[in-house]
């Protein structure tokens, strides 16, 4: 499975990294490029922390930099959620790669044509990147093999009552991709949120008392943190890493066909991922949407592969 990776390199999307890297290195996948986008913190805190992560697990994977602003609004950043530097305020030292000289749009298209039918192009973060390959090339829907991505709900968000963060920070991106024909797996909070680790989950990254478990363990415990002073349980839900194992292991979750097509004006609901599941729907279904998920074995076969990285070092 040749995988394209799109991220806004935060506390979940590097813990996302550290499973796919792991998936890499056995075979599961080849991971042959990543590009990235503003979301979590903007688009040079994004690509920084994204060519440090593929150094800290050793690979050598090239880094495009996206696009930073959305199509129409401004950058709505949550470093309360990813710390200031989008890694959980651990201010690494600078990686000692640089990105290509290529657009991450460019990569998108370049890529999409070089491995036509082949290429699963991965989702972190806001679609603006996917959105605007998309316009500039249509025929990118048809040459990907699959588009999956962490994004949207069916029953509500996490950035407003309605709408999920990566959708709504770029709504008219999202509103191309969902409408452009691509082959769409949306991984939403509906079953992202049944994914998570606790304090229970971490006695094994304690054990390995080592450089790597403990950057892993920040990262997880400063989202804990985060969460819990948002009025949620100290979770540390791991929605970025369930598209990567989606992506894996498509039976992880159980989908459905449905149409899905995303607010874009709406003043309560804009950013929306708004279903039509009558049994007359008045347009083709157009995502696999995931409902259900198998989180024990989610979770345990992540945990696995991050203690493999924890311990090999």
């Amino acid at each position: 499975m040749k995988i394209l990776l799109d991220v806004d390199t935060g506390v979940d999307d590097a813990l996302g990294l550290i499973y796919m890297a792991d998936a890499h290195k056995r075979g599961k996948a080849e991971i042959i490029a990543s590009g990235t986008v503003g979301g979590n913190v903007d688009v040079e805190k994004t690509t920084r922390n994204t060519l440090k992560m593929w150094e800290m697990v050793g690979l050598d994977i090239p880094v495009a930099v996206g696009a930073n602003k959305p199509f129409l609004t401004e950058l709505n950043a949550v470093p309360h959620i990813h710390g200031d530097d989008g890694l959980a305020n651990t201010h690494l030292d600078p990686p000692h790669r640089h990105p290509t000289a290529e657009h991450a749009v460019d990569q998108i298209i370049r890529l999409s044509q070089e491995h036509a039918g082949e290429l699963t192009l991965l989702a972190f973060g806001p679609l603006t990147n996917v959105g605007l390959a998309l316009l500039r090339d249509p025929e990118v829907a048809n040459r990907l093999k699959r588009l999956v991505l962490m994004g949207g709900s069916l029953s509500g968000g996490n950035e407003t009552p309605t709408a999920e963060a990566n959708i709504y920070n770029d709504a008219e991106a999202a509103y191309v991709v969902f409408n452009s024909g691509v082959p769409l797996t949306m991984v939403g909070l509906d079953v992202t949120h049944h994914t998570y680790l606790d304090e229970k989950d971490l006695e094994p990254l304690y054990k390995s008392d080592n450089a790597r478990s403990r950057f892993t363990l920040q990262l997880i415990q400063f989202m804990m943190a985060a969460y819990q002073k948002l009025g949620r349980e100290p979770q540390c839900v791991l929605h970025d890493p369930l598209a990567g194992g989606v992506c894996l292991t498509p039976d992880l979750v159980r989908t459905e066909k449905i149409h899905v097509d995303v607010e874009t004006r709406g003043k309560l609901t804009r950013g929306m991922t708004v279903s039509d599941r009558r049994p007359w729907p008045a347009h083709e279904a157009n995502v696999d949407v995931a409902l259900e998920v198998d989180a024990p074995r989610f979770v345990s076969g992540y945990l696995e592969a991050v203690l493999r990285w924890c311990n090999a070092g």
